[in-house]
């Protein structure tokens, strides 16, 4: 198995974890997010976290390998902005920056890897006649 896979299966993995975790616990997942006064955002954060989540599951599945690079940076402004979020909000630059800024890197990475890759050399079709 490739590593970028396991990379983008993390990135899945994460999606659906974060998105049900403030879905069905929103109060107890927001004390690892880092915003001091979470209310209203539970739904708003688990709904996002599961879309990006399915949008990454769909292309991974589907082997669209280059396009899964390209959502995969696209999604790279969620943890971003959740670490602006949480820097704005009351929470530590350092805890921002360890819990979301680590995320939007291993996100970064990740897009970054996906799109280095040579896409597979395709078969020759066999001489007719």
């Amino acid at each position: 198995m490739r590593f970028t896979t396991v990379m983008a299966w993390l990135v899945v993995v994460a999606g659906f974890y974060f998105g049900l975790s403030y879905l069905l616990n929103g109060e107890g997942s927001a004390a690892g997010f880092g915003i001091v006064d979470p209310a209203g955002y539970y739904v708003v954060k688990g709904v996002r976290d599961l879309a990006y989540a399915l949008t990454a599951l769909i292309l991974l599945v589907m082997k669209q390998r280059r396009a899964l690079g390209w959502v995969v940076l696209a999604d790279a402004i969620i943890p971003i902005g959740d670490c602006l979020a949480v820097m704005t909000h009351g929470g530590t630059v350092a805890y921002a920056l360890m819990v979301h800024g680590s995320a939007a890197v291993l996100v970064l990475l990740t897009a970054w890897l996906l799109l280095r890759e040579k896409a597979p050399a395709q078969p020759k079709p066999a001489p007719v006649g």
